[in-house]
């Protein structure tokens, strides 16, 4: 007979409350609170990677229904990711200060997921062609040659991006996307096409359910845009201009990620309406 499940066994809580180990001596109080959110911040970061690649398949067979609850699901989580950063500024650069020097060389530069997610929403920085700003390296270069968290990165780079579903998502629909985009190497960051603009102007006045994926869409870059921001005033808060964790370039380099838009046509047309 099999064995019952309960709540405990069915979402593993004793494995998962095993996860948290602090380095520093003592340990030092604060330093639970900074693996639990960052725990937490990886789990959401595989649930919008869960929820991205249905998205875009969904967008792909030009399913409205579906694609506007699960972008309107990945916008909620977003919201959270930034409402969480309110539990992390409960805590002053002193207490971080008091177990910083046991993270070592780890950095949130390593999040392999939020690297996966960035690249399935059209980021392309390879080393030596538009590398991150103040690192010289590409998206994934900082992971471990070989590593399947190096692989993912990497594998979603030459795959379409978000902003290339939504293109099939509209052809599917009846709008004249212009071939070469539909047709463009997918390896390559996507370049504002004022030939497209034109066509989701008229979208947006002929087809309401299009028209709702791409404020869905918007919601989805600005919530992006929104966690940069708070994250990067709150990195500057606690540790001000210093080097980063693992020697990355801080603020700086968050502080160079502002305003980068996902979906730029989308954003260009907001002053001819």
């Amino acid at each position: 007979m099999s064995k019952a499940i309960t709540y405990i066994s069915y979402l593993k809580i004793d494995e998962l409350l095993e996860l948290q180990k602090p380095e520093s001596s003592g340990p030092e109080h604060d330093e639970m609170l900074f693996i639990v959110i960052h725990q937490t911040y990886e789990l959401w970061f595989k649930q919008l990677l869960h929820e991205a690649k249905h998205l875009q398949a969904e967008l792909e067979k030009g399913n409205t229904h579906t694609s506007l609850a699960t972008l309107g699901r990945m916008r909620t989580i977003m919201k959270t990711c930034v409402a969480q950063v309110d539990i992390l500024e409960t805590m002053t650069p002193l207490q971080f200060n008091s177990f910083r020097g046991f993270l070592q060389s780890s950095s949130g530069f390593q999040s392999a997921q939020f690297r996966e997610f960035e690249a399935i929403l059209g980021r392309r920085d390879r080393a030596g062609e538009g590398a991150v700003k103040s690192t010289g390296m590409g998206m994934a270069e900082h992971l471990i040659e070989g590593s399947p968290a190096r692989k993912a990165v990497e594998d979603a780079m030459t795959r379409n991006s978000l902003w290339d579903s939504a293109l099939h998502y509209f052809k599917k629909n009846g709008h004249k996307v212009p071939k070469e985009l539909l047709k463009r190497d997918v390896t390559k960051p996507y370049e504002a096409n004022e030939e497209l603009q034109e066509v989701l102007l008229k979208l947006h006045k002929k087809d309401h359910d299009a028209a709702a994926i791409c404020e869905r869409l918007l919601d989805l870059d600005e919530g992006l845009q929104e966690w940069r921001y708070r994250h990067v005033k709150m990195v500057e808060r606690t540790i001000g201009r210093k080097i980063g964790t693992g020697g990355s370039a801080g603020v700086d380099y968050l502080a160079s990620t502002l305003f980068r838009s996902v979906f730029p046509d989308l954003w260009a047309i907001r002053s001819r309406f």
